[in-house]
């Protein structure tokens, strides 16, 4: 049985896939705190299903949901239509034994399956990783309000860069330069085609994004380690619908 917090059809707002539709899975749960944090990460007694795919009217069901539910509520959203399912949270890789339960019985998309992570759990990643298309892996830089866990993105990355993985920082006004050419050496000494995205801070918690005239020169000094660094804002908080 598994916590979900939200399940419905939207368009990929973050990285490399930005504008894809997709189904989210949005599980309950997270090992961090991040102080910009804009989801709710905590085990509710509902989870919010959306009728109409796109629609935003929801419905509640009862927590914790079983495998084979979910998988049937994914399919009302018409899955052929959408690029990939996201699995995303909190915290997905919390629950590497609900998610390989789930993610065989789902129902297939045009690319498969995106797990959205902020990359501190290796040891989580290995049991799943055959099960999954492509990873959204964060760095979590000191802009959470917690230390930057160099190590366990260091190896997360290791074991992701088996599988379709780009890696995405959130860059404050208050980012050291260092944290991110720091990331961007982690990422080179693995495998320096992985996409680096640099994502101006969406306003939340006291962090404000930094200005465009540091974002592009902090896109300079990533561009000495990486072949493709982007800067891509979150595009749902544009929008403000989805």
């Amino acid at each position: 049985m598994i916590y979900c917090n939200e399940i419905f059809s939207s368009i990929q707002g973050e990285g490399p896939l930005v504008g894809r539709r997709q189904i989210f899975i949005r599980l309950a749960g997270c090992n961090l705190a991040c102080r910009y944090c804009d989801t709710p990460t905590g085990y509710n007694q509902y989870c919010r299903i959306e009728k109409t795919p796109g629609g935003r009217d929801f419905f509640n069901l009862p927590n914790p949901l079983a495998p084979e539910q979910i998988a049937g509520l994914v399919r009302h959203f018409n899955p052929s239509l959408h690029h990939s399912v996201s699995l995303t949270g909190g915290e997905p890789l919390l629950h590497p034994g609900l998610l390989s339960d789930l993610i065989p019985g789902l129902p297939a998309t045009r690319e498969g399956i995106v797990l959205e992570t902020n990359g501190t759990l290796p040891g989580n990643l290995e049991q799943v990783a055959g099960l999954i298309d492509y990873i959204s892996m964060d760095i979590k830089l000191s802009n959470t309000g917690q230390s930057v866990p160099w190590e366990a993105h260091r190896l997360f990355l290791t074991l992701a860069s088996a599988r379709r993985v780009f890696v995405k920082v959130v860059v404050s006004r208050d980012t050291p330069p260092g944290e991110i050419t720091a990331a961007a050496g982690l990422i080179a000494q693995i495998n320096e085609k992985v996409p680096l995205i640099m994502q101006p801070a969406t306003p939340a918690g006291g962090v404000r994004p930094a200005s465009p005239a540091v974002m592009l020169e902090l896109q300079l000094m990533a561009l000495q380690y990486l072949n493709d660094v982007r800067i891509i804002p979150q595009t749902h908080a544009l929008m403000r619908y989805l």
